[in-house]
């Protein structure tokens, strides 16, 4: 528990040193990081500690932020709602229309359930870019911070402050719900929904409850996205948006209370990191996923998890060379496949067609990767991702049966331990 604390101490620490250790343009990074971990734990509530899977959770975000946008330009940050309470107005648009969206979705479980909610956000959807007078069409609605409290808001570096306190404060409350009792009905919806029945508790109620405490803080996630771009689009219904909070979300780990926030801000860092440097950075955030649901079921907080168990278990000296080999596997995989992956995104791009469709004869020109220039149909090009990848799957093994090894020492010292006075007993007799 002390090291828990503490290490959330730090974390929050270093939260609050980042606008002096980034630049203007990785702060805004880091605002939109926060943003995205505060929506995928609003969605954890729903779907990891509910058990109910929303396929258009980007519904509530986006109706948070076109409620936002509008109280201030309709109220101009002063009167009950200055600006950094502005985020309020999206915690009630997405309370309202998540009760009300929750009251029909939660007719149904399962399957159905998913499918309502989809059906829900591509209404919202397809209806936003028709409602010119509410969404603003394809500019959108635009706004602008005013003045509060002795602040202008007009430096980013007091929209990160603003931002993480709003996000450090929805996931403090987030976690006290989870302590209430209402917080283990919401777990026991998961595990036995037909169990709270028979006890006498009203499932549907319930659902459309906790449905609608997750579309508020999703509804506030949208507020302060607002808050820090000035101007809200129907784009924030796409349904991108809510395919990109379940990837987020099973990332980090849905079984971790701040897994989720761990996920999203990983991947919103990954897309900021990566998207300049490659086309296919997408194609690597859907391979992480299912690399992810393959072998961690239980997400990279889970994999955190597991160590520290590993490492209580085994001790930090026999489990090291494990973590060396699991590393290096990882490396060695990553950039041998990387490496095959961005070889074929330059052979069949246009551009690269293009290039060819201009050499005498048509033929295929070298591809220039990584400072060097790689010919496509030479064995020497692919022998480099090839070895990687071998590499990198004998160290995976080794570190496979490594634990393997450890494991059944384990197992076979209080085998020894018990035979030891049986052997003293019989004087060593066979």
């Amino acid at each position: 528990m002390k090291t828990t604390l503490a290490l959330l101490a730090a974390g929050v620490a270093l939260l609050l040193a980042l606008p002096f250790l980034l630049s203007q343009g990785l702060l805004n990074a880091a605002i939109q990081m926060l943003i995205a971990a505060l929506f995928a734990s609003a969605y954890n509530l729903l779907c990891g500690q509910a058990g109910m899977l929303s396929f258009g959770h980007a519904a509530y975000f986006g109706v948070g932020a076109f409620g936002t946008v509008h109280a201030m330009n309709a109220l101009g940050g002063a009167g009950l709602l200055p600006t950094p309470l502005m985020p309020l107005a999206g915690a009630v648009c997405g309370l309202a229309i998540g009760g009300i969206a929750g009251w029909f979705a939660t007719q149904r479980s399962g399957t159905y359930f998913a499918m309502i909610t989809l059906a829900i956000a591509e209404l919202i959807h397809s209806l936003a870019p028709h409602l010119k007078g509410l969404f603003g069409g394809e500019a959108g609605v635009s706004t602008m911070r005013m003045p509060a409290w002795g602040f202008r808001f007009g430096s980013t570096t007091e929209v990160y402050y603003l931002t993480l306190g709003w996000v450090l404060l929805s996931l403090a409350l987030l976690y006290l719900y989870t302590r209430t009792p209402l917080g283990r009905l919401t777990c026991g919806l998961r595990e036995n929904s037909h169990r709270l029945r028979f006890l006498g508790y009203n499932v549907h109620g319930l659902g459309v409850l906790v449905f609608a405490v997750s579309a508020m803080f999703s509804g506030i996630a949208g507020g302060l996205q607002v808050v820090s771009n000035e101007s809200a689009n129907y784009v924030v219904f796409d349904p991108a948006l809510s395919a990109a909070v379940v990837l987020n979300t099973y990332i980090g780990g849905v079984q971790v209370f701040l897994g989720p926030a761990l996920g999203a801000a990983l991947m919103t860092f990954f897309g900021y990191a990566v998207s300049d440097l490659t086309r296919s950075w997408l194609l690597y955030q859907g391979i992480l996923f299912v690399l992810v649901m393959m072998f961690m079921p239980a997400g990279l907080a889970g994999l955190v998890g597991t160590t520290a168990r590993l490492r209580q278990r085994f001790g930090l000296a026999r489990l090291l060379p494990v973590m060396a080999l699991s590393i290096g596997a990882a490396l060695l995989l990553s950039f041998g496949g990387a490496f095959a992956i961005e070889m074929l995104q330059r052979a069949f791009s246009q551009d690269y067609r293009s290039l060819a469709n201009l050499q005498p004869g048509g033929g295929w020109p070298p591809i220039q990767f990584l400072g060097r220039a790689w010919l496509p149909l030479s064995f020497a090009t692919w022998a480099v991702p090839l070895a990687l990848l071998a590499i990198g799957g004998l160290l995976a093994r080794f570190a496979r049966q490594r634990l393997r090894t450890l494991a059944q020492r384990e197992a076979d010292t209080p085998l020894a331990a018990q035979a030891a006075p049986l052997t003293e007993r019989t004087g060593g007799a066979a």
